[in-house]
């Protein structure tokens, strides 16, 4: 039986060792492992048709929310009184993305188009596309301000046209007329007798150029040389970097196109993306981590600085000119109109924007942006992108449609683009580049736990195997003792355990037989 034994602890510290050292290799290969298989389903590659169809054909719904500030006093703004303004929103649209023109370089970059389409959610929307609301008119007060320091004469001919055309500073129009365009005679006017003037030849509206349009031809790694440089931008529409701004920093397209990043991330890491629908880049910064659905993400929003002054943050200088800081002046992309962006509400901007206009009420709840992104991928999980427009108008000398308005820049309408991993394409996401990946981690640490008892378990059967004890080791046998020998040798040593009082009644029967029939002497030797 020892043998057995013997062989026994011998095979299970073989056994317990190959786990443990198992275990041990899985520690170090396995993220080894696990990164390579995010790196193959991360990089845009056609031989890998999972990843290659969610980056082409985006599965994920997105959604653009669209709020309009609804002015309600537009006479006596007229008469150089504060704006007053309500918020009317939001109306949805579902927003479909499809990648085309798809072309693949030897410097390991992917050329497309995005092609964008929107289609109205009513039951998601507080009205109907019909509903009228009232924004300042964009074609007469941007004008002006446009106009400022042309000849007077020039002026009064363009308040001429205005009047001819009825043309007011104020809209009434519905929601899908100036989301998508208005048939207007000033608009064929000017196209016909000064093409090039407008940047539209068709209908006007806030987002006539957005529906059925793309976002222009972006240039970007495919990561397959290096996982590090994965969807940043190369080049958009051939160029290497803008001529909108003033330096060149600010005119310098970096990051990505602001679906995806590449993986890897840490606390440290930022969110580049170039945007042209704002003609620049922007960088978003870490906030805090967090976990939706089982699956981990980093928040990352934008800085204070995003939208700041060139006073309040010198970088921002190359996009002036400026005014307070939390709006931004994109008038040098938008054919010189007086547009600017900032975030919902003047959120995170001067208090003195919010001072000029009644009704604003901003909260990083409500106009806040994030992006929530999976580190070890790069993935968006959730995004909420929220900008504003704004219309610098004024009174300007010669356009009488102006009257005595008073300086200020206008809120007209602010958008969400959100849009959530959910569904199948969630379960999918979890599986593969969740749950496996801590499967296999956890396995390691289970086979190094195996093989230590393994070897314990050997250890301690070795050891009593030395010392002599355990189950195979039977114990000696009790000596016999006649029943008589034990009376008598109870009675006759007075043992507190037969007799507890002196008293011979309380002693057994056996023990008074033992006192009066003592045992032959054989037995008291033998015991």
């Amino acid at each position: 039986m020892a043998v057995s034994r013997t062989k026994l602890a011998v095979g299970l510290g073989i056994a317990g060792i190959l786990t443990a050292v198992f275990g041990v290799i899985l520690v170090f290969v396995g993220p080894i492992v696990i990164d390579d298989q995010i790196v193959k389903n991360v990089e845009i590659n056609p031989k890998n048709s999972l990843s290659y169809t969610m980056w082409k054909d985006i599965p994920v719904p997105f959604f653009m929310s669209v709020y309009f500030f609804n002015v309600l006093n537009p006479k006596e703004i007229l008469r150089g009184e504060k704006p007053m303004v309500e918020q009317r929103g939001p109306y949805v649209y579902r927003e479909y993305r499809q990648k085309d023109n798809i072309t693949f370089h030897p410097n390991n970059t992917v050329s497309y188009l995005e092609y964008r389409q929107y289609h109205f959610v009513r039951d998601m929307s507080v009205g109907d596309e019909s509903d009228v609301v009232v924004i300042p008119n964009m074609l007469v007060l941007g004008a002006a301000v446009m106009m400022e320091k042309m000849p007077l004469p020039v002026r009064l001919v363009m308040s001429a046209t205005f009047t001819t055309f009825n043309e007011n500073a104020f809209l009434n129009k519905s929601v899908g007329e100036l989301m998508w365009g208005y048939d207007s005679e000033l608009v064929d006017f000017l196209n016909k007798y000064l093409p090039g003037m407008l940047p539209t030849t068709g209908k006007f509206g806030l987002f006539s150029e957005f529906n059925n349009s793309n976002t222009g031809l972006f240039t970007v790694f495919t990561g397959q040389d290096d996982i590090r440089k994965v969807h940043k931008v190369d080049s958009w529409n051939g160029l290497k970097k803008v001529n909108y701004w003033r330096t060149e920093q600010c005119n310098m397209i970096n990051g990505t196109a602001g679906q995806m990043w590449p993986p890897f991330m840490t606390e440290e890491s930022t969110l580049p993306f170039y945007s042209p629908d704002a003609c620049r880049s922007m960088e978003l910064v870490y906030e805090r981590p967090g976990v939706t659905s089982g699956i981990p993400f980093f928040r990352f929003v934008a800085p204070k600085t995003l939208f700041a002054n060139g006073t309040d943050y010198p970088p921002n200088e190359g996009f002036c000119p400026c005014r307070q800081s939390g709006i931004m002046n994109v008038s040098s992309c938008r054919h010189d109109a007086p547009v600017f962006m900032s975030h919902p509400h003047f959120y995170n901007g001067d208090p003195v924007l919010r001072e000029f206009v009644l009704g604003l009420n901003p909260t990083e709840e409500q106009h806040g942006l994030f992006i929530d992104i999976h580190p070890e991928t790069g993935v968006p999980l959730n995004v909420s992108v929220k900008l504003q427009l704004n219309l610098y108008m004024k009174k300007v000398l010669g356009i009488s449609q102006t009257d005595s308005i008073s300086e200020v820049v206008m809120p007209m309408i602010w958008f969400e683009e959100k849009g959530y991993i959910d569904g199948p394409v969630r379960t999918t996401f979890y599986v593969n580049l969740v749950l496996l990946p801590t499967i296999m981690e956890v396995m390691q640490y289970v086979f190094i736990a195996l093989g230590l008892f393994l070897v314990l378990s050997a250890l301690f059967l070795k050891l009593r195997d030395k010392v002599g004890i355990g189950p195979w080791h039977a114990p000696p046998p009790e000596p016999r003792v006649h029943p008589l020998v034990s009376a008598w040798l109870c009675v006759n040593t007075r043992s507190t355990l037969c007799f507890p009082h002196p008293s011979f009644l309380r002693c057994p029967p056996i023990f008074l037989f033992g006192l009066l029939y003592p045992p032959p002497p054989q037995h008291i030797m033998s015991f």
